[in-house]
């Protein structure tokens, strides 16, 4: 058997960055050379970062991180690098490029390369193309008809890009007609709840269908509305799990591999190879070293712990948030916290992310709201040490009012419109990010007030449905004092329980409550999981137990209010199902689900 010490560098790169992600790669290169690691693995497109959406189509972008990805192999070299492998995720292109139909123009690649000494040894492109979901990959790339095997220390290792770990046949089935001793799969998969299962499970039965070991290393960080979170494996042949890095962060994952040496008739070349999906796929062989290396004493390998569901999805929030805001050049975030819970949670969200000292918060108080809305609110304030800002908004609405008759529903907006005219003033005037504070439950009923509660530049909670947000505000409330680079050392509990406790209400008009309007959440939520996140439509939901009335009653609110999603800014996805790139649905839209009322 021969050994081997790979580094696995989940690591969080910029898209668009090339030169920033370059000195990545070479930094996190050089701690796995100072960790006496034979071979550094990053995510999928790490030179470009991930999705690049339609900068796959510029010619001017793929040319320069096919540009950077050889500057990068010298670079390595040039700093003492060079006799370190590296294989690194970026955007390529066919060096042929045919006009076919139905494929991009220029024929990209998502692809990877193998750098060593100086040179780009090998390349190969991702074989298997996801479109579904948040993945529009057959709009920009053609699929690879490749598979490097590398032979390193004498081990043969065959290298894959994402999606070809999660569909049957193409580089798994081919790693192991090639007699690979270990699979790398490099990845840029975004991160959903209790998917880190999912993907355990996957590394454990990929790994036995190549028989041989399996190293899964995936991006972190947040791009928009995805957060990517790491979660890299290395599993055994037999499907056991070696190596695991935490969620959420970066970090070099190194571990020592014991591996069958590889077989001296396999000769390097290249040899066309059934894929089992209908594909032939090339072995690409090169030989880096012939010979396994002198026995050593192995390292223990690590195992990070997992945490709980709720730990899981704040986590995946504050990252996305600090990611959001650092990636695009803000300093500092503003939000209108009105004493409620989802403003609570988002204002805890941002100063656990940046800081609370680039955290400011403005109170509006009307002539509708309370007393302990304002009270909780400034309790709030004090407990995490927050720029608070008082700007009652009753005179400018009866300005308004003087002009205008408005009455019912567009009086009660308007207050809401206001106070969305304070904040984007303010954003205007110091440069801050305007947080929304408007979940799922509210977003997918329309329960929200179009350029009022929604305007703003990124909404940390829309993907998360009212019960969650209460779930989270009792969660982050019980972790004071632990440790850990998502919660900041409040000495108290952040939220106020008074917030938590009391009935939620929009206070637009008097003595209003959220269920004036709307079922009770704990009933609403599991019905709007099932409409929007499972697209079950109206028998089926009153198959699966929801009250027939209500069904209709929530379908035919969640239909009217898709103009107003489509008008929301972007947020952290958490669900298997985001109101963004998730699910797209025509604003003009006359289909309406048959009704047994007609």
């Amino acid at each position: 058997m021969a050994q081997l010490r790979i580094a696995l560098a989940q690591v969080n790169p910029t898209v668009g960055d090339l030169a920033g992600n370059a000195d990545l790669i070479v930094s996190w290169a050089r701690r796995a050379a100072e960790a006496g690691a034979h071979l550094v693995v990053f995510p999928e497109m790490m030179l470009t970062g991930y999705p690049v959406e339609d900068l796959a189509l510029r010619t001017s972008f793929v040319e320069a991180s096919q540009r950077t990805l050889e500057a990068t192999a010298r670079r390595l070299d040039d700093e003492g690098l060079g006799d370190l492998p590296v294989v690194v995720g970026y955007l390529d292109r066919r060096t042929v490029s045919l006009a076919k139909l139905g494929q991009p123009a220029g024929a990209p690649l998502n692809a990877l390369a193998w750098l060593h000494q100086g040179e780009v040894v090998t390349r190969s492109a991702k074989h298997h193309l996801p479109n579904y979901g948040v993945f529009d990959e057959f709009r920009y790339f053609v699929p690879g008809d490749r598979l490097p095997v590398v032979r390193l220390h004498g081990v043969d290792i065959a290298t894959a890009i994402c999606e070809d770990l999660w569909q049957d046949g193409g580089p798994v089935s081919v790693a192991r007609s090639a007699h690979a001793g270990l699979l790398l799969v490099i990845n840029g998969s975004p991160y959903e709840r209790s998917k880190d299962d999912v993907r355990l499970e996957l590394c454990a039965r990929r790994a036995q269908e190549a028989g041989c070991a399996l190293a899964y290393v995936n991006m972190v960080g947040g791009q928009d509305e995805l957060v990517f979170d790491g979660d890299s494996i290395i599993v055994t042949k037999d499907g056991d799990l070696v190596a695991r890095s935490p969620q959420f962060e970066e970090h070099l994952l190194v571990a020592d591999l014991v591996a069958p040496p590889a077989h001296p008739s396999l000769q390097a070349g290249e040899f066309p190879v059934d894929a089992h999906d209908g594909t032939t796929i090339t072995v690409d062989r090169r030989v880096l070293s012939q010979d396994p290396l002198p026995a050593y004493e192995a390292s223990q390998p690590e195992v990070a712990p997992a945490p709980d569901n709720c730990g899981e999805v704040y986590s995946a929030l504050v990252l996305g948030v600090r990611d959001y805001v650092r990636k695009n050049g803000f300093r500092s975030v503003i939000l209108g916290l009105s004493g409620g819970v989802d403003s609570a949670l988002v204002a805890t969200i941002a100063a656990d992310a940046i800081g609370p000292d680039d955290v400011h918060v403005v109170l509006m108080p009307s002539r509708h709201s309370s007393e302990h809305s304002i009270t909780d609110a400034e309790d709030l304030v004090k407990r995490q040490g927050l720029h608070g800002r008082t700007v009652p908004i009753r005179d400018i609405v009866e300005a308004f009012e003087a002009e205008l008759e408005l009455t019912g529903l567009a009086a009660e907006n308007l207050q809401a419109r206001v106070r969305g005219t304070i904040l984007m003033g303010l954003s205007n005037q110091h440069g801050h990010l305007v947080l929304t504070t408007g979940n799922k439950s509210e977003i997918a009923t329309g329960y929200s007030t179009l350029y009022g509660d929604s305007a703003g530049g990124f909404g940390p909670i829309k993907d998360l449905t009212k019960t969650l947000v209460w779930a989270l505000c009792r969660w982050r409330n019980t972790q004071i004092g632990v440790l850990s680079p998502f919660l900041h050392a409040f000495p108290v509990p952040p939220i106020p329980q008074n917030i938590i406790d009391k009935p939620p209400s929009a206070e637009l008009r008097p003595d209003q409550l959220d269920s004036d309007s709307l079922p009770d959440y704990t009933v609403l939520d599991p019905l709007l999981v099932d409409y929007v996140e499972r697209d079950l439509g109206h028998d089926a939901l009153i198959a699966a137990g929801h009250d027939p009335a209500l069904v209709e009653r929530v379908i035919l609110l969640v239909d009217r209010a898709e103009y107003k999603r489509r008008q929301y800014p972007p947020g952290p996805k958490i669900t298997p199902k985001n109101f963004g790139r998730d699910r797209r649905l025509p604003i003009t839209n006359r289909w309406r689900e048959p009704s047994e009322l007609g």
